[in-house]
């Protein structure tokens, strides 16, 4: 079954999440420290893939209110290039604009206290790029059961 990997890359943090073995369900992960350039986030990267056998790789880019991309997106847009080089796996490209906004509001609701929050804020926020993802590609139960309906 297919296992996709999603990223939420920031300067100093690149926040992971998971599939479970379906690939219907999203789950996040651990947040890797950027401490040490590239060549370490790529060999960190080309080990989850090959630990957890990733077959796709959603990475969320983060677009403006009008859709264009910004300085931000253009970072993003470099590590994307970067890890296509490293990596031999499908790399898609999924809007990622509020997730960490949305992430905090999460961990406030259930009363994560917000000095905790940033050991998982990233891993959230790469959890909703992947939701958001699987959201748009994957059907849901629901929608197979009300095409046979009349």
């Amino acid at each position: 079954m297919p296992r996709i990997l999603a990223l939420d890359v920031g300067e100093k943090t690149i926040g992971v999440a998971y599939t479970d073995e379906t690939g219907t369900m999203a789950f996040p992960g651990e947040t890797i420290l950027r401490e040490q350039g590239y060549r370490r986030d790529m060999a960190a990267l080309r080990q989850l893939v090959a630990d957890r056998r990733i077959t796709r790789i959603v990475v969320g880019v983060p677009l403006l209110s009008d859709g264009a991309l910004g300085d931000q997106a253009d970072k993003v847009e470099r590590f994307i290039a970067q890890l296509r080089g490293s990596v031999r796996v499908p790399i898609e490209r999924q809007d990622e604009s509020y997730t960490t906004a949305s992430a905090e509001a999460l961990l406030d609701e259930i009363g994560r206290p917000r000095a905790q929050q940033k050991r998982t804020i990233d891993s959230i926020a790469a959890c909703l790029v992947l939701r958001d993802y699987l959201g748009r590609t994957v059907p849901s139960p629901m929608q197979n059961d009300s095409e046979g309906l009349a």
